[in-house]
């Protein structure tokens, strides 16, 4: 929250609220979730495991005019921003941040600052705990946000990254899991508590002896110490036997403490889970490339395409997108594919798909001089290529 202190008075002075107008009557705010979820180790262990695959992404500026092909980082500027958010923090750090508040929260902002030309300079996530929708007079939308420490800022929605997840009931907002996550935090809650309790009741009083004759306290504070000094002992002299007189009765007490069984703890965990859309597998890192590229194609793919499409909307004006500017996201690169899979890749060097170099760079190894070079084995060649030598084989 510190790094909102230089740029608290960050709004441009034509941006000056000067009315408030609610998109609805109702309901159009977002408030963060207090329940403090990420401290338990099934909701981290989840959140952590995919913002792990998050910040393997790689952002890059793509400029692709009509009819030509695509180039990749026009611009220093925006490469090193994409590098680089701002100055205490790498994009890996951006990624897992933006991660992790999103999934907590179903939204995740991030304040784009501008130079005097416009040109986006820095991002900077914003951990709210509670954002407000107003509009101005002209239309324009505008965030009022709260900080953890109270302190409040106010930004106008374009300058501001916006990933929702559970996009329904909020027209600007989505909607976090928690609330629903709520009951069953509640049973896990309730389940830890019951196996500490049934531990520390493993303490208290196991014998009840019954003296049959009057005795001052101290004297039955002193029989009760040497009855488990010579009969509860593991070790010592304790000899494990316990044997009494006709003026003591000695009774074995044995509490019921309920534990809940594995497999309602199991199942409690499996809906957390399966809320969180992930499972035990990605979790623990035991996933194979199959069960990988699921859940990659099923949370990771959606959450990297809502990036990439709200960074070129705010990134770029709407004549830089027309001119052909856009962000791309994803993993542009195989060093997470099986070793098996990288091995059948040679078969899209010898079409020409891969340069030799660049399959070299999948199975960890350097670059060869030359091997930028595409190479095409003789036999492929282009159809109209093709077609021509057979016609010209063929005898008047």
């Amino acid at each position: 929250m510190g790094v909102f202190k230089n740029i608290k008075n960050y709004l441009r002075k034509d941006k000056i609220l000067s009315s408030v107008q609610l998109v609805n009557e109702t309901g159009n705010f977002f408030t963060a979730w207090n329940g403090k979820v990420y401290e338990n180790d099934i909701v981290r262990g989840a959140l952590s495991a995919r913002a792990k695959r998050i910040c393997k992404i790689e952002l890059k500026h793509c400029f692709k005019p009509d009819g030509q092909l695509e180039r990749v980082d026009m611009s220093a500027n925006y490469r090193f921003m994409l590098q680089e958010p701002n100055p205490y923090m790498s994009i890996v750090d951006f990624l897992e941040k933006m991660s992790n508040l999103s999934a907590l929260n179903g939204n995740a902002f991030a304040l784009i600052l501008r130079d005097e030309n416009g040109v986006p300079r820095q991002l900077y996530p914003i951990p709210a705990v509670n954002a407000e929708a107003k509009y101005n007079d002209d239309g324009s939308l505008y965030l009022l946000f709260t900080l953890k420490n109270s302190e409040r800022y106010q930004f106008a929605y374009e300058d501001i990254i916006h990933i929702r997840e559970d996009y329904n009931e909020n027209d600007i907002f989505g909607t976090s899991k928690f609330p629903s996550l709520a009951p069953l935090m509640e049973i896990v809650n309730t389940t830890d508590q019951g196996i500490i309790n049934a531990i520390k009741n493993s303490a208290v009083i196991r014998w009840l002896l019954k003296i049959n004759t009057a005795l001052r306290d101290e004297d039955i504070k002193k029989k009760a110490q040497t009855f488990a000094d010579n009969y509860l002992k593991i070790s010592g002299n304790g000899i494990g036997v316990a044997a009494t007189d006709t003026k003591t009765d000695a009774t074995q007490i044995n509490p019921t403490d309920y534990v809940p069984n594995a497999s309602q703890m199991d199942r409690t965990k499996s809906r957390i889970l399966s809320l969180l859309n992930i499972n035990e597998k990605i979790i623990q890192g035991t996933a194979n490339e199959d069960e990988e590229n699921s859940y990659y194609e099923a949370e990771i793919e959606p959450w990297i395409s809502k990036l990439a499409n709200e960074m070129t909307r705010k990134l770029f004006s709407r004549r830089q997108r027309g001119c052909g500017n856009y962000i791309v996201a994803g993993s542009f690169n195989l060093q997470v594919a099986s070793f098996k899979t990288k091995l059948n890749l040679f078969q899209m060097v010898d079409r020409g798909a891969l340069t030799p170099n660049e399959w070299r760079e999948a199975m960890g190894l350097t670059p060869i001089e030359g091997g930028d070079v595409p190479l095409r084995r003789l036999d492929t060649q282009a159809v109209s290529n093709l077609e021509g030598e057979n016609t010209g084989g063929e005898e008047e």
